[in-house]
């Protein structure tokens, strides 16, 4: 895996991955930042949620589990110094399907958490990690 990161101007970077996408990450505009794309942390948030809900999608699936949906809602909070790493994370999946059954649920996540989704094993070092989930029925 590799990726490039280049500066553009201020504090706004491109990056280009080793899958040939493009994106733009930003600091805060408190760090003179336009909002022109994500903050790094918040992409790191967002890869963990993208990291745990494709286990969660795929141990379901191959479960013969009738699922239709999957979202995973993250809430992360920081350290106040630096280096300000992630101390608490927060998943809420919602999970959407057919008669799924809450112990196929509750099983694929922590089969997530603890030997599949490298993003939450990896920031499972500093940050308590929690998660949650509910059904809904399509």
């Amino acid at each position: 895996m590799e990726c490039s990161v280049k500066w553009v101007d201020g504090v706004s970077f491109l990056a280009s991955t080793g899958s040939g996408h493009f994106l733009t990450m930003e600091g805060a505009p408190t760090d003179g930042g336009q909002n022109r794309g994500p903050r790094p942390m918040e992409l790191i948030l967002v890869g963990a949620g993208g990291c745990a809900s494709f286990d969660v999608v795929l141990i379901l699936q191959r479960g013969r589990q009738a699922i239709t949906g999957c979202e995973a809602k993250l809430v992360a909070e920081r350290a106040e110094t630096d280096p300000k790493v992630f101390t608490k994370i927060h998943y809420h999946f919602v999970v959407t399907g057919k008669n799924l059954k809450p112990e196929a649920v509750e099983r694929a996540i922590r089969l997530s958490a603890e030997k599949y989704c490298s993003a939450s094993i990896m920031l499972g070092k500093t940050a308590e990690i929690t998660h949650d989930f509910e059904i809904v029925e399509a």
